[in-house]
């Protein structure tokens, strides 16, 4: 008699097992690819940018691997722009650490801001994240974030978005590396890191809180600009930072 129901019930808890894998596998894959649709449009300024990577790294004297390394490995765009103009310019190593690690020193912000909706995953899920970090990832990731609810494999969009950017990355800076050479000189593809970065913010500005700091930002940045090592941008992001939390702190409703 156990035997007998042990038969029965053993194909309907099989069943709801591969239903339940099947359900999970279906969102994993609708996560992953969202994450990599959303950030497909940003490649159309990131892929130039690479290009333009690669063809400075190889004017300032970087060797090939070094150059395809610096992007595999640091795997940051404005940081990697900036090394290897302080590359060319022969600074000091220590100036040329410091100055990176301040321009990067965005990421913490980016790290923070992401933190609650990941703080469940595993190290090696959280590691992994924050490797594939960036301005674009973020910008994408933060936004879907914000917009659904909790779901359990949301990870795999921001995975999705990530793995998107480092392909468009690896395989551009590589055309820059190998084929710089046969680009003109006077093309202004410097350019596309603005362009870049201008998709990105456009769509966060939503109220006019953050246009107002934005627009603040900017005019630090620009009227600053003569600070070395390019400090005028970190100064820009310390005041706009203080600006937004004032900000929303002022709009939240009074108790």
């Amino acid at each position: 008699m156990v035997q007998r129901v042990r038969n029965q019930v053993s194909p309907l808890v099989s069943s709801y097992a591969a239903g339940r894998m099947s359900k999970a596998s279906f969102e994993v894959r609708s996560e992953f690819f969202a994450g990599v649709k959303a950030e497909l449009p940003l490649l159309i300024g990131v892929i130039p940018f690479g290009v333009t990577y690669g063809v400075v790294a190889i004017a300032v004297g970087r060797p090939i691997m070094a150059a395809l390394g610096m992007s595999s490995i640091v795997f940051a765009g404005s940081a990697q722009f900036v090394g290897v103009q302080l590359f060319g310019a022969t600074v000091p190593v220590a100036v040329l650490l410091i100055t990176t690690f301040m321009v990067n020193l965005r990421h913490t912000l980016y790290s923070a801001s992401l933190a609650p909706y990941l703080e469940r995953l595993r190290l090696r899920w959280k590691l992994l994240l924050s490797y594939l970090l960036t301005d674009e990832a973020y910008a994408v990731t933060i936004a879907h974030y914000r917009q659904q609810v909790a779901l359990p494999y949301r990870h795999w969009y921001f995975l999705g978005s990530g793995l998107t950017l480092w392909t468009a990355w690896q395989l551009s800076t590589s055309v820059g590396v190998f084929l710089g050479a046969v680009i003109p000189e006077n093309w202004p593809l410097d350019f596309t890191l603005t362009l870049t970065f201008i998709a990105l913010v456009i769509p966060m500005l939503k109220d006019r809180a953050s246009t107002a700091v934005a627009i603040m930002a900017g005019f630090i940045a620009l009227f600053t600009i003569s600070l070395p090592f390019r400090l005028n941008l970190i100064l820009a992001v310390i005041v706009a930072v203080a600006l937004g939390v004032s900000a929303d702190r002022f709009q939240q409703p009074r108790r």
